[in-house]
């Protein structure tokens, strides 16, 4: 009887601990770490308007980026969304020629000219923006490898979900 009773109560226990829902505690990505630590990694962008982005809400930029580790980073591709006060305008996804953007370490590369950047407010309605002279990296997601040598091996780092205020930004209109 007593074995009976002392059974129940182990089994109640053990019913009980395993009852109880555990918290997973929250994983922090890449990306997390250098929003919180305030590393920007853009410099400055550089937008080049046409007389055909007025029709076409279409423009030209390029981006300096700056590798703050002592390893090669290379940049495979980039995915960003570009506006003020938390209102979008300009978006673009762009995948670098192979092997993709290698920023050495300790340094700053240009991206080069990305094509086809989405005005999304429309090029006119967004021409009130361009004497503020900045731009904020709303979210940013990059396909990073790190530790590459001459942009190749290396292991993966997705920086998803990338912000920065204040990005210097300079815009080069072209209407004739």
């Amino acid at each position: 009887m007593a074995q009976a009773f002392f059974f129940s109560i182990f089994a109640l226990l053990f019913t009980a601990v395993f009852a109880v829902p555990t918290v997973e505690p929250r994983q922090f990505s890449a990306g997390d770490i250098i929003n919180a630590l305030g590393i920007g990694l853009v410099t400055d962008i550089h937008a080049f308007i046409t007389l055909d982005s007025l029709t076409t809400n279409l423009i030209s930029i390029n981006f300096d980026v700056k590798n703050p580790l002592p390893i090669e980073l290379t940049i495979k591709s980039i995915s960003s969304s570009a506006g003020l006060n938390n209102t979008e305008f300009a978006r673009f996804d762009h995948t670098f020629p192979s092997p993709g953007l290698i920023v050495g370490p300790l340094a700053t590369k240009n991206s080069g000219t990305i094509d086809n950047v989405l005005v999304t407010q429309g090029v006119e309605n967004s021409l009130d923006i361009i004497p503020l002279g900045v731009l904020d990296l709303l979210s940013t997601d990059a396909n990073v490898q790190a530790a590459t040598i001459a942009g190749h091996l290396g292991f993966p780092v997705p920086l998803d979900g990338l912000k920065q205020d204040n990005v210097p930004t300079t815009y080069n209109l072209t209407l004739s």
